[in-house]
Parts: structure tokens; sequence; C-alpha cells
């Protein structure tokens, strides 16, 4: 089997699907060989599925809320149900919604970051183990950030530190049984315009300087000065997600050029 169908007869489950890392995470795995089970809240998702369909895939989609523990289990119950199993789950879900020094924020925006960032891949590891586990196999890939070191994100930031600490607990937790957890810790990735942004509301001048002030942070804390590529973090995410990685497990992996987090 040639490296470009590492993941030939293979579930894959990819939340936050519909745009971003998700939907390229998606069409790259269709290209090599991967079934999926596509997952998101908006209706976009059902082009990403055409398109991985266009590439030979079988797809399944499931519009769920992953902030709730609910749509998590409706989520795996609907992987099982069309292929019968899970051998990857790709935890995509989550991205800074507000931009500002901590004590700018409300109480619910801080529950709200939480919510997006940390819960959806909580609940998805929770919900998909039992299958993993009946099965004796499995790959987790989560997706972090580099932002645990950053500004005017400190939710977010937590959020994300949360993620990381779970992917190492559950790693260790769960290595005996078979399956492997790692996440990647994406840095500034260049991206279209989102076509459902996570903030509708138009940014203040106030706010637009925050948000520069993450930019300049970030080109300034990486090596390489510039940002990412999505190709560039969905490389990461499927090495991990593939069988080259079968002996990395626990493992945070930086993708910021060179900033480490």
């Amino acid at each position: 089997m040639n490296n470009r169908q590492r993941f030939h007869d293979k579930v894959m489950l990819v939340t936050g699907a519909a745009q971003g890392i998700g939907r390229g995470v998606a069409l790259a795995a269709a290209a090599e060989g991967a079934q999926l089970v596509l997952a998101d809240r908006a209706d976009l998702v059902e082009q990403v599925a055409a398109e991985a369909v266009a590439l030979g895939a079988r797809v399944s989609v499931c519009k769920v809320d992953l902030e709730r523990f609910a749509g998590a289990r409706q989520l795996v119950d609907c992987a099982l149900a069309d292929f019968g199993r899970v051998d990857i789950l790709v935890n995509n879900v989550g991205g800074t919604i507000w931009a500002q020094p901590f004590e700018a924020y409300e109480e619910e925006q801080i529950e709200a970051e939480i919510r997006r960032s940390l819960f959806p891949t909580l609940w998805c590891c929770r919900a998909v183990l039992p299958a993993m586990l009946a099965q004796g196999r499995g790959a987790i890939v989560n997706v972090s950030s580099i932002a645990t070191r950053s500004i005017y994100r400190v939710p977010y930031a937590a959020a994300k530190g949360g993620v990381n600490a779970l992917t190492a607990s559950l790693a260790l937790e769960h290595a005996q049984h078979g399956i492997r957890v790692n996440a990647i810790a994406t840095g500034g990735t260049e991206a279209p315009p989102r076509a459902i942004p996570r903030n509708a509301k138009p940014l203040s001048e106030q706010e637009q300087h925050w948000y520069q002030g993450i930019v300049d942070q970030t080109i300034a804390s990486s090596a390489m000065h510039r940002y990412g590529s999505i190709a560039e973090q969905v490389g990461a995410i499927l090495f991990l997600a593939s069988d080259e990685a079968s002996y990395i497990t626990g493992s945070v992996l930086p993708v910021g050029g060179g900033d480490q987090g």
C-alpha cells in the first residue's frame, strides 16, 4: 500500500468539518482512502461531503451540537450505525470567539470560550471510547493550539491547555488498550474568511487593535515569522492519525513554525 492510501478502509470521524482545517482533513483523508463521518452544525458540511464523495469516499454527515455530551453520543451512534466502527477521531471543533484582555471578558464570554474549545473534544473522546475499547484499537488526534502562551485570549488558552492535559492523561490511561491519543498545537494559520464567523458582531476599532496584537505576537514568536497553511496543519494531523505514528502517543506536536507554545 503506498503512502497515498494510508487510510484505506479506515473509518475517520472529523468534527468541525465544514470549513478550515476540518474541511482540509476530510478531503485529504478521502483522497487517501478514508471512509468519513463528518460532524458540524453548519449546513456547509454537506458541500464538503459531496467533495469527499467525488474523491471516492463513502461519507456520512451528522449535524450535532458537540458542546453537549448528547451531541457527541449522537455522533458516535451515527458512525457505528453507518460503518460499525470508528478507527480514527479527529477533534477539530474550537477557536477563539473574542480577542481582548482578560479583564474585559464577561462571565458569559468566558464560559462560551470554554464550551467551544474544550468541551467538544472532551465529550467526543468520552463518547468514542467504548467503541474503541471494544475494538481494541483506535487513534485520536486533538487539535490544540500554541495559544496556550498568547495574549488577549486567556479563556481560549485555558481551554486548549485542558485539551493538552486531556491528551496526555487519556493516552496514559489507554495505551494498554491499543488506543493512541495525540494532539497538534496549531500556530497561526492562513485560511479563507469563515463563511460562518465565530463572532458575527463587527469588531470595534479597539477590538481590531487587540486582534492585530494577536497576529503580531503570533508572527513574532514563530521562528519562521509567518503564518502556516491549512495544508501544513492537515499534514501533521494525518501523520498522527496514521499507522506511521504507531509508536507515538501522549504527544502534543507544535505546528507553529518553531513556536513551541
